[in-house]
């Protein structure tokens, strides 16, 4: 009896969208066959676009950024590493309070002193072992769009693969918000209006 396992590696994702469209599935990326090659080619830039997609809450982290000796050529007083697994950021922070930078290549520029501690809130290269399944299916179907394209050379399916890409997406980013603590609606300044 054949059961259906846990997509826990970037070979799983790509088999099973492989399946979707109707081809043979890798057992790895360097196995010699067309599938592999193309998947091979397409995974990584499909994964980490999914992984930017939406602030998830399994790939977000937070570090506290290492100040670097050489300072900026202007605008900025001080320089920081980012952490080498950075795909995004989203804010910037010194004593729990968001600061003004720019990101340049793989460093953080900001006007702070040598004594802050400089916190970044960060989406980074999660290791599919740590992916949802919500998560894992939205980029089988992601990576499914390409192959349609590519392998299986079928402009319809690969505009089903889309939809459904689009839609399984949508899906895992409201799965994933539920994962932290709602927000207060702050309504005291319309009722404060409203009674005026």
């Amino acid at each position: 009896m054949v059961t259906s396992t846990v997509s826990n590696s970037a070979v799983d994702i790509a088999a099973k969208a492989l399946i979707l469209v109707g081809a043979e599935p890798i057992t790895s990326f360097g196995d010699g066959t067309t599938e592999s090659l193309i998947t091979s080619n397409l995974y990584e830039d499909v994964a980490q676009t999914a992984l930017v997609n939406a602030r998830w809450r399994f790939s977000t982290n937070q570090a506290v950024l290492n100040l670097l000796t050489d300072a900026p050529t202007g605008r900025y007083d001080k320089a920081y590493q980012l952490p080498s697994d950075t795909l995004m950021v989203h804010a910037v922070t010194v004593n729990d309070n968001v600061i003004d930078y720019q990101i340049y290549g793989d460093k953080i520029y900001a006007d702070t002193t040598d004594s802050d501690s400089v916190v970044a809130d960060f989406t980074y290269r999660a290791s599919e072992v740590d992916w949802p399944a919500y998560f894992c299916i939205a980029v089988q179907y992601a990576l499914a769009v390409p192959l349609a394209f590519s392998l299986v050379r079928d402009a319809t399916l690969g505009g089903l693969m889309q939809q459904q890409a689009t839609a399984l997406m949508a899906k895992a980013r409201s799965i994933d918000s539920q994962q932290q603590t709602s927000r207060k609606l702050i309504t005291s300044r319309f009722i404060t209006n409203r009674r005026s």
